[in-house]
């Protein structure tokens, strides 16, 4: 309970120091102590930290100030809140439209995360909620996020991370960087089971106006409502809900690759 109280303690004081420092140019550690009421040693710790961590700058005259890495921060914050503005009607559509659920994820990391989920209609459901963390080398959506990397980012992610089996059908290195480049052709990537027994998922990518797949747009189907000759009939629906959010993120309709 301590342990937790001092970390609530500090993290109330980073934000008041960053507070402070928004208001001001640049500011010395004096007056930055009077103003956030903290000892000039206690200061200097935090102060050290958020400089170490790029938030800060301190320059030749011991004047600090805030850096732009708070705003590239923000930024993509309010990317993810017009992602989620331009995809939930479309994520909706989809969901009526193929009667199953509908999830959007981006990459944190060396991870997906879904930030948008649109429940079946049907009794049997997927377990999943929006904040769920999931691989991405046997996700549909980690497999669009990962084809949307360079090669030299792809091999790092590989090289980097241990491609462990959750079922029998989880690909290997090989086969995955397979799956990558199709994916990277077509717009789509699925998951045959390789991340849970039973479920099928295939992902359409979703692109900025700079063309970078920026997320991914997936339905899922327990395998026993999964019909393989529907396959296009999938894909088609998928592709199309993600070129509309693509459009309304800046990327041109018109020049998409006919292939998505």
């Amino acid at each position: 309970m301590e342990e937790t109280k001092g970390q609530s303690n500090a993290a109330a004081r980073t934000i008041s120091i960053l507070e402070i420092l928004s208001v001001h140019k640049k500011i010395n550690l004096e007056n930055l102590s009077k103003e956030s009421h903290l000892p000039k040693a206690t200061l200097l710790r935090f102060l050290t930290t958020l400089t170490t961590l790029g938030y800060v700058h301190r320059d030749g005259n011991d004047l600090y100030s805030l850096t732009l890495k708070l705003f590239s921060v923000g930024s993509r914050c309010l990317q993810h809140i017009d992602l989620l503005e331009a995809a939930r009607p479309e994520a909706e559509t989809l969901s009526n439209n193929l009667g199953e659920t509908v999830h959007m994820g981006i990459m944190e990391d060396s991870q997906a995360v879904y930030i948008l989920k649109v429940e079946s209609s049907h009794t049997i459901r997927m377990y999943s909620r929006v904040g769920k963390t999931i691989p991405l080398y046997c996700t549909a959506i980690g497999k669009v996020l990962l084809s949307g990397l360079t090669q030299e980012q792809q091999e790092t992610y590989m090289e980097k991370t241990p491609l462990i089996p959750f079922t029998p059908q989880t690909l290997d290195r090989k086969g995955l960087e397979k799956e990558l480049k199709a994916a990277s052709l077509k717009g789509w990537a699925w998951d045959a089971q390789e991340h849970e027994q039973g479920i099928t998922c295939i992902a359409g990518r979703i692109t900025d106006y700079t063309g970078k797949t920026v997320a991914a747009l997936s339905v899922s189907w327990p395998q026993f409502r999964f019909k393989p000759e529907l396959l296009d009939n999938y894909c088609g629906k998928i592709k199309e809900s993600c070129r509309h959010i693509s459009s309304f993120l800046g990327t041109d309709e018109l020049q998409l690759d006919p292939a998505q």
